[in-house]
């Protein structure tokens, strides 16, 4: 599990997990946290226990969403399951006891935290989040439940990296129409007409233009570093049926 240093605090609880300490095997082998996966079930039930336990909270803390690349914002204003999962690919609340979690595997989970205030918010960014800027949906609706915008720290945690990242020849321009300075977050790739995207890059762009209070990165590369994540990019290249996903999940300690 790996921590950011700006969300280190009596408050809160939070951790980006990897593959260390999971139960399941074979393509999912570790800690593989998704329900959308072709892993059995139980295994999966096991492995988000155990995640939570690390970070001192009950099995019955976590909260995940049906995650659809959208800028959906979902409110928890109270502890009721989320029976069926909501579509979302973001969280906030101001509920102690709650863990908001978000499942990636190449994408980019961004946590949020007022500790003044007591809000807190998780996101999924894949690129088509990224373009709707996910992020500033989530500071808006942490702000209408008391947050303060410079007093969110935002920590950038594990996705694919730059180099491992190649688009289509439909990029960059969905970006460029968006903000024509997203062009440094593109390069060329050696293939021609397509390019290397930093997505992290531009995530973290983003939230600078916020002026929100501080932003940590976590500097991994999920594609490449077998032994610590999932990936879907690496699947895909290695021709492999299906892939685990990674939590990381954030709660207000009651």
């Amino acid at each position: 599990m790996l921590k950011s240093r700006i969300l280190e605090s009596s408050a809160l609880a939070h951790g980006f997990f990897t593959r260390d300490g999971g139960v399941s095997e074979g393509l999912y082998r570790g800690l593989n946290c998704g329900p959308g996966s072709k892993d059995d079930p139980a295994r999966v039930i096991e492995n988000r226990s155990r995640a939570m336990a690390m970070i001192g909270q009950s099995a019955e803390a976590l909260r995940t969403v049906y995650q659809i690349h959208s800028t959906e914002v979902l409110v928890l204003e109270n502890k009721q399951e989320l029976t069926p999962r909501p579509k979302a690919d973001a969280m906030v609340t101001n509920v102690p006891g709650l863990a908001l979690g978000i499942l990636t595997a190449d994408c980019v989970p961004v946590l949020f935290a007022d500790m003044e205030n007591s809000v807190i918010g998780a996101a999924h960014s894949g690129w088509k989040g990224a373009l709707g800027n996910i992020s500033a949906r989530v500071v808006e609706e942490m702000a209408k439940l008391g947050a303060r915008k410079q007093n969110i720290k935002v920590a950038i945690g594990p996705a694919i990296a730059q180099k491992s990242y190649e688009v289509g020849p439909e990029f960059p321009a969905p970006f460029l129409t968006h903000n024509p300075t997203a062009k440094k977050f593109f390069i060329p790739s050696e293939n021609p007409e397509r390019h290397m995207f930093d997505l992290t890059g531009f995530v973290r762009a983003e939230l600078e233009e916020l002026e929100i209070g501080d932003i940590d990165l976590i500097e991994n590369d999920t594609c490449t570093e077998e032994d610590l994540f999932f990936s879907y990019r690496r699947m895909v290249k290695k021709g492999e049926a299906d892939y685990g996903r990674q939590l990381s999940a954030i709660a207000l300690n009651g």
